[in-house]
């Protein structure tokens, strides 16, 4: 009997991934949109991106900002596309932004991060994600907000960081520094 290869990062299940070498598509194929760089700030692939001014422009996205996909790599043209994936966009060339619930991906965690594959993440600073915690009710007493004429109906776990924007596909924690995850975009 053979042992299994492992896939993904270290600490990733069996039969997830692999993650690739120089690249952020894990499996599938998702769906790519060509949209112009406006400002290269932590424009790598993998990281969150939102509208930019217009809307063939994108920006990094920020902590609970509303992300419209991810900066692919490899659908890039050879003349915009960085080095390597670890390497930053340059302002005013056409990068893929990729999403689609059917494709597992690279994304980028924050520090300080300890995500179980399954949990759901949200926007953090630079276009990295980060854990969704529950929503938090501004009341006295520990019972849930039910409806009535000042409150609305609450049901289930809502993200006080912003929208869900991905599925973590594999267990990591980041402690001293960033790192790649693989997850499904929710985008």
């Amino acid at each position: 009997m053979t042992t299994p290869a492992t896939y993904g990062s270290v600490t990733a299940d069996p039969g997830v991934g692999p993650q690739p070498s120089n690249g952020i598509i894990v499996s599938g194929t998702p769906d790519v949109q060509w949209l112009k760089i406006e400002n290269a700030t932590n424009m790598y692939p993998s990281r969150l991106v939102k509208k930019g001014t217009n809307d063939g422009e994108v920006l990094v996205c920020g902590a609970g900002e509303k992300g419209i996909g991810f900066l692919g790599y490899e659908h890039a043209t050879k003349k915009d596309r960085p080095a390597t994936r670890d390497t930053i966009y340059t302002v005013s060339v056409q990068a893929p932004v990729l999403k689609g619930k059917a494709t597992v991906i690279l994304g980028y965690l924050a520090q300080a991060q300890t995500v179980v594959k399954g949990d759901k993440l949200v926007a953090a600073a630079a276009g990295m994600l980060s854990l969704a915690s529950a929503a938090k009710f501004a009341t006295s007493t520990a019972a849930a907000v039910l409806g009535g004429t000042a409150s609305p109906t609450v049901a289930g776990n809502i993200s006080t960081e912003g929208p869900i924007v991905a599925t973590a596909e594999e267990s990591v924690a980041t402690t001293d520094a960033e790192g790649f995850i693989m997850i499904t975009p929710e985008i």
